[in-house]
């Protein structure tokens, strides 16, 4: 393939455009179009074999795309891998350390083989990557004996070793019990205040939901939504419900409030609420006679949303 010139978007730490893989002629990534913002947390989504890691490893030129082109922090791809790789850290499918050296002697080995890093500095950003993700306490274990959660951690210390403008991140909270993925989701929330941009490939909804500014959705090599939270949730209408004995007269106040999608329901009526102020429907109702014995607004949840957009069901739990 040709490497073609392309001109980054201002205001975007990561943008590709049609990035495709094919595999055996079967497309893996099929023409995506990402568009991640500068000092976003961006949640990669999407179920297993949807292209995610595929797509990060192309990013990181891991992998040389089929066809499309890539910048990362304003540089094409893989040409200027040289110049920006150095600005970027990453976990990309699980973590690989030597078994027989300490958490603290990885780091010092992977230190030492960064062209980038001051050896001066070297043992006080170790002590602090350690601090950070909570290994201080194990950093003179043996890795062979650390837990996965543990060696999750000390690949994301090994990701902070250097002062980073991106940091890419393929299932971080992998094997963490409720207590690390808690730790990770806050050490997440500390590097985007830091001014970091978090692209954060995961199936746990609950996490991304928490950590999240923006979504990007995987199925089946597609990139099928993407946007802010609330951009993404906007085509999933609000739903409002009346329980009354009179659903002819509350729908017909509810159309004359200009709520849209008036339908009946089980023990009365539901409606698109639009931009009608619950409050303000309630009142209406009762003004207008309707007996209301119950009144509720419920929005789509993530789940439900990427499960009409992908077909397929995701982890929740966490």
């Amino acid at each position: 393939m040709t490497e073609r010139a392309v001109t980054a978007s201002p205001g975007l730490a990561l943008e590709t455009r049609g990035l495709t893989k094919f595999f055996h002629g079967r497309a893996a990534v099929d023409g995506i179009d990402l568009a991640v913002p500068t000092g976003s947390v961006y949640g990669f989504l999407g179920p297993n074999g949807s292209g995610k890691t595929t797509t990060i490893r192309m990013l990181l030129s891991l992998v040389r795309p089929s066809a499309g082109t890539s910048s990362v922090l304003g540089q094409p791809m893989p040409g200027g891998a040289l110049h920006v790789l150095p600005r970027v850290g990453s976990l990309v499918e699980g973590p690989a350390f030597h078994p027989y050296l300490s958490g603290r002697g990885n780091l010092e080995r992977l230190d030492a083989a960064d062209l980038t890093a001051d050896p001066r500095t070297s043992g006080n950003r170790i002590e602090a990557a350690l601090d950070r993700v909570g290994l201080l306490a194990a950093a003179n274990k043996r890795y062979r004996a650390y837990s996965l959660g543990m060696r999750q951690r000390l690949a994301i210390a090994a990701g902070l070793l250097m002062p980073r403008d991106l940091l890419v991140l393929d299932e971080p909270t992998n094997g963490l019990d409720p207590q690390g993925t808690r730790e990770v989701r806050h050490l997440v929330a500390d590097l985007a205040s830091d001014g970091t941009t978090v692209f954060v490939s995961s199936h746990l909804l609950s996490e991304v939901e928490q950590m999240c500014t923006h979504l990007g959705v995987m199925s089946e090599g597609r990139l099928v939504a993407q946007g802010s939270i609330d951009e993404i949730r906007a085509p999933s209408s609000a739903v409002a419900v009346v329980r009354t004995d009179q659903p002819d007269l509350a729908a017909k106040v509810l159309t004359g409030l200009g709520l849209t999608d008036v339908e009946p329901a089980p023990g009365g009526v539901r409606a698109n609420p639009g931009d009608v102020e619950p409050e303000k429907i309630v009142a209406s109702l009762v003004n207008g006679g309707v007996g209301v014995k119950e009144f509720t607004v419920s929005s789509t949840s993530l789940e439900d949303l990427f499960v009409s957009l992908t077909g397929e069901g995701f982890d929740v739990s966490g």
